[in-house]
């Protein structure tokens, strides 16, 4: 089968397409005919084994040991090992796996759920981590409700997407932060009210939020709770800044001691992936309440350019390989 390898960790230059063996389902996973594949930011920490902090995690000191690229994936069961129950060959699923930039792959059974009926392979691919991780910010951290002021930050990234409409999902007013290109995507998720960074400072309007959704950002926690209400919620999602060992996530790992001392909770959101939250999913897509926003589709061969795409940060919503 073909798939996206690397043997060290660099830029996207050293991923190559090549032949491998087709994988073999163990216990308690499924073999998935690979459809389609998200592209989100930790493929790209993956890739270049940046920040360190990532290769302490046990993905791999000198280089990658999954040397496979990609993880959110979309695909049609193929055949299941011992022990799996849930699912069937034929079955169409999406969910997280090692190794989705590939014709395809084993998953853990726990990891999938069935495709929404109403989403084609390259939209359900573009929701699994983006949209879950958005999910557990709003539902679980952010314990969004009906009638809270809620500011999404990064709103027209792929997590911020989909946060903006969780939140409406869920009952909130919400306003969306993003760039000039990203303004009219944001708009037509549903967001209430978009400020377009590049123009206004959200900071310093004097508007305060029941609950702030930093996805992805790098703007220091001081500057995030001065919109924040005196008993709101800043939710931390991800960081893109800072330097090589921890890469930014040193805002999410000091959120909760600032909390200490003050009424506001902040927190580091560390999202988990399970079937339960893909399937609470994608009652909301098929009921309409949320879609995937997809940019771009590459094919497999393009992946690297994919990645450089996502990494550039002009991406409005997510991309997509097509298998």
């Amino acid at each position: 089968m073909k798939a996206i390898v690397q043997d060290v960790y660099g830029n996207s230059n050293v991923l190559e397409l090549r032949d491998i063996p087709r994988p073999v389902p163990g216990d308690g996973e499924v073999l998935i005919r690979i459809r389609a594949a998200g592209v989100d930011q930790g493929v790209w920490h993956l890739m270049t084994g940046l920040p360190y902090l990532v290769r302490l995690f046990g993905f791999g000191l000198k280089k990658p040991k999954v040397p496979v690229r990609g993880r959110e994936v979309a695909g049609v069961v193929e055949a299941v090992g011992a022990g799996v129950t849930r699912l069937q060959a034929g079955d169409e699923v999406f969910g997280t796996c090692d190794g989705s930039f590939a014709e395809y792959v084993c998953a853990k059974e726990g990891r999938l759920a069935r495709k929404p009926a109403n989403l084609t392979f390259e939209e359900a691919a573009a929701a699994p981590i983006s949209a879950v991780t958005a999910l557990q910010a709003v539902r679980d951290a952010g314990q969004v409700t009906q009638g809270q002021n809620v500011l999404v930050i990064g709103a027209g990234g792929g997590v911020g997407s989909f946060a903006v409409q969780l939140g409406k999902a869920f009952g909130a007013a919400v306003t969306g932060v993003c760039s000039t290109a990203k303004v009219e995507l944001v708009r037509s998720l549903g967001a209430d009210h978009v400020i377009d960074y590049t123009r206004d400072d959200f900071a310093g309007t004097g508007v305060l939020y029941d609950v702030i959704l930093d996805t992805a950002g790098n703007r220091p926690l001081s500057v995030l709770r001065q919109a924040l209400a005196p008993r709101g919620t800043l939710v931390i999602v991800g960081g893109e800044a800072g330097g090589k060992l921890t890469g930014g996530f040193e805002r999410a790992l000091g959120a909760p001691l600032a909390s200490l001392f003050s009424g506001q909770k902040l927190k580091g959101l560390v999202s988990t992936e399970n079937h339960r939250d893909l399937e609470a999913l994608a009652s909301l897509i098929e009921a309409g309440s949320v879609k995937p926003a997809i940019d771009k589709v590459y094919p497999l061969a393009e992946a690297p350019a994919a990645i450089d795409y996502l990494h550039e940060g002009r991406v409005r919503g997510k991309v997509v390989v097509k298998i």
